[in-house]
Formats: C-alpha cells, sequence, structure tokens
C-alpha cells in the first residue's frame, strides 16, 4: 500500500520574518559636516574623560574634584554647587530640561542629536575610523570581508578588536572617574583596592560598549533606541532634515549626455551611490525619509563633491524643511511633470531654489519651538531660583513616643526629641540653638549641656548631621493641655542664616 507523500523538494518555502542583517562598509566622507562631526567627536570626548580630572576648590572639608558623585557620602558635587539626598528634584529638573532640550532641537533641526552628540554615534564614529586606519577605507574592507582567513587578514582583525575592547575599557574606566577622586580611583584600580561594585561597572561597560559601538552599530539605532519612534511626533513641515531633492534630480541617469541628446528628460542625479556608500546606517536617501536616518549629512557631503566633479550646483540633498521641498515639487509640477530639468526650477539669478543653505531662522522662532524653548527656560529659571535661595541649614525634629511626657517629682513636666541639625556647608559652623513659644521652657541637652537653658551654641562638623537628644520642662502648673505648639530655631549667628521646625509640647491635660 503507498501513500502520496510529498518530497522534500516540493514543500512549500518559509518565508523569513525578519531580514538578515547585512553588514555596512560605509566610505570616508569629506566635507563640511564631515569636520563638523569630527568637532563634536572630540570636544564630547574629551569632555566624558576629561571632567573627573578638573579640580574645585572647597576648602579642607571637602572634595575638590569638579564634577563627583560621591555615593558613600550621599553628595553631588558640581563646582560649586553641593546637592544632597533631599535636593533629588534639582536631578528630576535637569532631565526634564534634557527632555524638552531635545525637543526643542528635534522640532528645529531633526535628528540632529542623533547624528551628531549621541554616545552610540560619537563612538560608531570613533570605532569606524579604527576599522578604517587598520582594515583600509570601504572597497578594501569589503575584499578583506569576503577573502579567505589568511595571516594578513587575522592580524588586520585581530588589531581592530583589540583596540575596540581597550577603547570600550577606558570607557568603563572614565566612568567610574566620576565616583570617586578620579588620581586616587585610578590607582586603586589597578592595585586591585576598589570594591567588587566598580570593577563589575567597568566590565559591563567595555561589554556594551564593544557591542554597541563594534558589532551592533546600526542596529541600535534601528532596533533598540526608541527615539526614533517618538521623534516623528516632534517634526513638522518647518522642521530641517537631511533631503533627496527629486524635483531636481529625477529621473536620475548615469548616461546624462546620450539620454540629453535623445531628448529625454534627465535630472541632475548621477545615481553614483556615493550618498549610499558614506551612509554610517546604510539607507539610501534618495528613497525618502526613513527610520534609520539619523540625519548625520554625510550624504551631503558626498553628493556636494559628486555635483562639482560633473559641474553642477551643490544641493541635490540638503537639509530642507517639508515646506520648501513641497514648495519647489509644487513648481515642478506646474512645470508639467514631476521630473523636470533643473534649469526650470532656477530663481532669476540663476541659482537653485536652495534657501536652506543660507539658515532660516524662522525654523527656530516658530509656535513649536517657542513653547519647547519657553518649558525649557521656565524649568531652569526655576532651577535657577531655588538654587540661589536655598537653605543650608536644615533641621529636623522627632518626638519620643514612650512616654509622650514625664511628670517630675516637683511637678514639672518634661518631653524628649531627637533633634538633627543639618550643616550642609564644607565648613565647621556654631549653631545656636533655641527654643520659642514656651516662654517658661528650660531646655537641657545630654552630652553638651548639662545645666538647663532657653538657647544653646552647638558645634556642628562640615557637611554632616548633628544628632541631640534634647529634654524641654516646663514648671509645675505651666502644662495644663493636652498638645501646645512651639518651635526649635536653629540659627547661624555669623550670617544669619537660620531654620524653623514646628513641634509640640504634650502635657497631662484634657484633650479638647
Amino acid at each position: 500500500m503507498s501513500t502520496n507523500t510529498p518530497s522534500e523538494d516540493h514543500k512549500p518555502a518559509v518565508e523569513p520574518l525578519y531580514e538578515a542583517s547585512k553588514r555596512i562598509f560605509a566610505k570616508k566622507a569629506q566635507g563640511q559636516f564631515r569636520n563638523f562631526k569630527w568637532v563634536v567627536l572630540w570636544v564630547t570626548l574629551g569632555i566624558y574623560f576629561g571632567l573627573p580630572w578638573l579640580r574645585w576648590d572647597r576648602g579642607e572639608f571637602a572634595p575638590d574634584q569638579g564634577i563627583l558623585l560621591d555615593l558613600a557620602g550621599r553628595r553631588f558635587y558640581f563646582f560649586p554647587i553641593e546637592i544632597w539626598p533631599q535636593e533629588f528634584y534639582y536631578v528630576a529638573g535637569l532631565l526634564l530640561m534634557a527632555g524638552f532640550g531635545l525637543f526643542l532641537i528635534t522640532s528645529a533641526v531633526g535628528r540632529a542629536w542623533c547624528g551628531y552628540t549621541c554616545p552610540q554615534t560619537v563612538w560608531v564614529d570613533l570605532f569606524i575610523a579604527v576599522e578604517r586606519f587598520f582594515q583600509g577605507d570601504r572597497n578594501a574592507r569589503m575584499k578583506l570581508d569576503k577573502a579567505p582567513m589568511s595571516g594578513n587578514k587575522f592580524m588586520r582583525l585581530a588589531a581592530t578588536h583589540a583596540t575596540w575592547i581597550l577603547m570600550s575599557f577606558l570607557t568603563g574606566l572614565g566612568w567610574i572617574m566620576y565616583f570617586g577622586n578620579a588620581p586616587s580611583v585610578l590607582v586603586k584600580f589597578f592595585t586591585g583596592e576598589l570594591p567588587f561594585v566598580a570593577y563589575g561597572t567597568v566590565l559591563v561597560l567595555t561589554l556594551t560598549t564593544y557591542g554597541f559601538g563594534g558589532l551592533m552599530r546600526e542596529q541600535v539605532c534601528i532596533y533598540m533606541c526608541p527615539w526614533p519612534r517618538i521623534q516623528a511626533a516632534m517634526l513638522d513641515e518647518d522642521s530641517l532634515v537631511v533631503t533627496y531633492n527629486d524635483w531636481r534630480g529625477e529621473p536620475r541617469t548615469r548616461g546624462a549626455k546620450k539620454a540629453a541628446a535623445a531628448g529625454l528628460p534627465v535630472g541632475d542625479c548621477v545615481d553614483c551611490d556615493a550618498c549610499v556608500a558614506v551612509c554610517p546606517m546604510g539607507i539610501d536617501i534618495r528613497e525618502g525619509q526613513q527610520l534609520g536616518c539619523i540625519t548625520c549629512a554625510l550624504c551631503i557631503d558626498a553628493c556636494d563633491q559628486v555635483m562639482d566633479k560633473v559641474g553642477k550646483e551643490r544641493g541635490l540633498i540638503a537639509y530642507a524643511t517639508l515646506s520648501e521641498y513641497q514648495s519647489n515639487m509644487d513648481m515642478a509640477t506646474n512645470n508639467g511633470r514631476t521630473g523636470i530639468q533643473p534649469q526650470n526650477v532656477r530663481d532669476p539669478d540663476g541659482k537653485f531654489k536652495d534657501r536652506i543653505r543660507h539658515f532660516n531662522w524662522k525654523v527656530i522662532f516658530r509656535p513649536r519651538s517657542l513653547l519647547y524653548m519657553g518649558a525649557w527656560s521656565a524649568v531652569g529659571l526655576g532651577m535657577l531660583v531655588v538654587l540661589l535661595n536655598r537653605d543650608r541649614l536644615d533641621l529636623n525634629v522627632v518626638h519620643d513616643r514612650n512616654p509622650q511626657y514625664v511628670m517630675e517629682s516637683d511637678g514639672s513636666v518634661r518631653n524628649g526629641y531627637t533633634i538633627r541639625i543639618l550643616n550642609m556647608e564644607p565648613q565647621p559652623r556654631t549653631i545656636r540653638l533655641s527654643v520659642e513659644g514656651l516662654p517658661s521652657a528650660a531646655m537641657k541637652i545630654n552630652g553638651i549641656a548639662p545645666t538647663e537653658g532657653q538657647s544653646y551654641d552647638i558645634p556642628v562638623k562640615p557637611d554632616e548631621a548633628t544628632a541631640l537628644k534634647v529634654f524641654v520642662t516646663l514648671p509645675k502648673g505651666q502644662a495644663n493641655w493636652a498638645s501646645e505648639e512651639f518651635h526649635f530655631i536653629a540659627e547661624d549667628m555669623t550670617i544669619g542664616e537660620r531654620s524653623v521646625y514646628k513641634a509640640a509640647f504634650n502635657g497631662p491635660g484634657v484633650k479638647k
């Protein structure tokens, strides 16, 4: 008995759900945008690695590192500013400013953050430069990639990856410099004196930097980063984006002279794919706006160089707004077809309508951008006002819970309190602690004031909270209530800074 079983050759093919990633070999670009990216790269790397080594004199009782995240001491030092844990709202304010600043930049000049200053972009640029140094430019790298393994190929690949790992390690090492005195941290790291978490942090950052910057590259931007999907809501018809002006470039052809001689319409694009070759994301800008485009503008540099060689005007690929692009497209349509000869859309002076190369300030000063700028400025101004008026002296009082009060043998009533005087200045001070609102009250401080009094001068250490056990006593017959409010006052008599805390004095009276 036979069964009709389909052979293996006739089984239906299974379509893959995802396209396999293709390795990108970006060609070296030259031009004003590439030069600008180099400047941004070295400035940002200089800031990242250099800031922990800057010094700031705060006196003998505080660290002199300009920027320091002192987790052990629960402090954040930013040059003259010192942030305590209870002032975390400053960090929240900085995050709000960063968010509104990113919205402002995106609404005005598109994904300029992604194209120039994003850490992923900066490190990928650096890693590609290393790869190009050891393996050659685009064609040489493609040839090396296809070649079988040999001694020469192994050495080039080993040198590339070893340098990537070294740069990734330095990235992780640079990060932990922000959490301790940089010179000491550097020495202790190599002598094995740092805690395990420091070495774990460096290891994690080394692996992620190597993986993201060296191996995954554009996949991080396309598949892992949420910003490409969010930024679409920040753009409108007046936002600057890198644009292929197809009203000028189409129909593209590599045989422009032959097509022109045959009477066919010819655009300025010579279909050389130079814009694709230099793109670190591997996209073709001529296909329109895409998720992968980070607006790094390297395609503009590449296209401008080709236009110079073929004797045509620059700007075939340029920063442009949708409204300007649509205006030029409408003009092309009015001339009878979308793909028209470039001379039909020239200004009277013979120049292409390329206004965006002369920066248009309307891109910035428009309602959406002004809204983001206003929000950014409001948060920054609010933080500045609070920062300039903040107190550097704080007082915290906790009433004893058991017992609420004590009746002395002479009939007087005593309440106990735990008081913390917080000195948020990096130098020692003398703080006067007093009671206000209970005229007959006497105060006694264990370990400091053995006798009773109305006020005492308390020496407090720099950048520390001084804990005190304080007893307040009222004479017989003066505490005929269940609870009475009064105030503890801590005051620096030298500069007049004071902190007031409203407390309660409990007595044997009947609660109202």
